[in-house]
């Protein structure tokens, strides 16, 4: 048995009284952080150090009884507040780490002040909360009836094999959602259902996922491109959105008439990756997936919207923790492994492939075949590479094709069952 934590995500279908209990929430938690940011700005400016969350919190107390303008806090829950500071400090640490280099991921800015009706509403709860199949029951708020069924989370709590550890309470599209992030413990097996299938996966702007198995099966999810979809119809919306006023009750509708088409794209597109990659991870004990640099074809104007629609980074976190549920292993080839240029048969790489070369043609050996098949065959060929030849310290057993040196020390390789890795091009590609 394994403790891990994992999210429940129910949608809310409250009563008026309380949808207002959920606004008054948000905007004390709001309130909270730009209270709280201001008092680090102010205690930076005179001594170049910031608060904890506990001082925040401390000096709250304080004031809160003290200021006869702040008579209202007692309307919400004291954790709607506690929980702003703690976000608050973790704000300002990970953007200290993250000016000195210690933070992966996109440089992150100083925290702002949060202005109503900008971004999204919520707020985080802690203490005493319950399930009972169709209603949640929260501090402050008290039942709220849910949209879908709550049973299976009610049932391992009153079984004791789950316990909630805090409730985020969001606005997403002007419906309330509440999302439990819950320590449960979980079987997960030693070793996949499945041994020794492996799979090759290629995304793609045309087909979400071409995949190709060692029995020789073509795999192919064409994604269902909600966006592209939806265009139309966003584009209608947002217009009549900016004709409105600004602060008219008109306007206000028109964004939410927006948000809704924006929210159901995404629902729409998050529901066809958990589909394909829970069966994926079922079916496959070792997955090959290469490591796109998402961030950077985003920034290619002719391929954003294409790529943001296929949700290439959702579907790769999707695979690595589902992988890791069902006790296989995900490998991520090297992002510069050219898995498209490369020829399955003979292996010779073209020196150009263009996007617009759907079919991939051999110089060589004159082989042909899609473009999207041969890469999630070349990645299939690392799966047998990565399972067969990589142990955690030596190199590639198999002698190499000409040209290919061999590293050693290779992180994800078969030994780190479960484990998500980088597989080198060099070490891979001598299968």
């Amino acid at each position: 048995m394994t403790t891990l934590k994992q999210a429940y995500r129910f949608a809310l279908d409250q009563r008026p009284a309380q949808e207002r209990g959920c606004r008054s929430h948000a905007g004390a938690s709001r309130f909270a952080w730009n209270w709280g940011l201001a008092r680090c700005k102010e205690r930076y400016a005179a001594e170049r150090k910031w608060y904890s969350a506990a001082e925040l919190h401390k000096m709250w107390n304080a004031e809160k009884k003290a200021d006869p303008a702040l008579a209202w806090w007692p309307d919400n829950s004291k954790c709607a507040y506690q929980e702003a500071f703690r976000d608050l400090e973790r704000a300002l640490r990970d953007f200290v780490k993250s000016k000195k280099g210690q933070r992966k991921g996109k440089r992150l800015g100083f925290p702002k002040f949060k202005k109503r009706g900008k971004g999204s509403d919520s707020f985080r709860l802690t203490g005493v909360m319950r399930c009972d199949g169709s209603t949640v029951t929260l501090p402050r708020l008290g039942t709220i009836r849910t949209h879908e069924d709550t049973g299976k989370l009610a049932s391992e709590i009153e079984a004791g094999t789950a316990r909630i550890l805090s409730a985020t309470v969001s606005r997403t599209a002007q419906r309330w959602f509440v999302s439990f992030t819950v320590e449960a413990g979980r079987d997960v097996p030693g070793r996949h259902a499945r041994p020794g299938t492996a799979i090759g996966i290629d995304l793609g702007v045309k087909t979400l996922l071409t995949g190709m198995d060692g029995e020789g099966r073509v795999i192919a999810v064409k994604g269902p491109k909600p966006l592209r979809s939806a265009l139309r119809r966003l584009r209608r919306a947002s217009r009549a959105h900016s004709r409105r006023q600004k602060g008219s009750n008109r306007r206000r509708r028109a964004a939410g008439r927006l948000a809704r088409i924006h929210a159901k794209v995404a629902s729409v597109r998050a529901d066809a990756l958990h589909k394909a990659t829970t069966e994926l991870a079922a079916r496959y004990e070792t997955m090959v997936v290469e490591d796109l640099n998402v961030t950077g074809m985003i920034s290619n104007r002719k391929l954003a919207r294409a790529v943001a629609d296929q949700g290439f980074g959702a579907a790769r976190r999707m695979l690595a923790y589902k992988t890791e549920r069902d006790g296989g292993t995900l490998v991520v080839a090297d992002r510069w492994y050219p898995s498209s240029k490369t020829c399955s048969d003979c292996g010779s790489v073209k020196a150009k492939l263009t996007l617009k070369d759907r079919i991939f043609a051999c110089d060589q050996c004159g082989h042909t075949e899609d473009r999207d098949l041969n890469a999630a065959r070349n990645l299939l060929h690392l799966a047998a590479s990565g399972a067969e030849s990589l142990n955690a310290r030596g190199a590639a057993v198999r002698p190499g094709p000409a040209g290919h040196a061999v590293l050693k020390r290779e992180p994800g390789t078969r030994k780190q069952r479960g484990k998500t890795g980088t597989a080198s091009q060099q070490c891979e590609a001598a299968a």
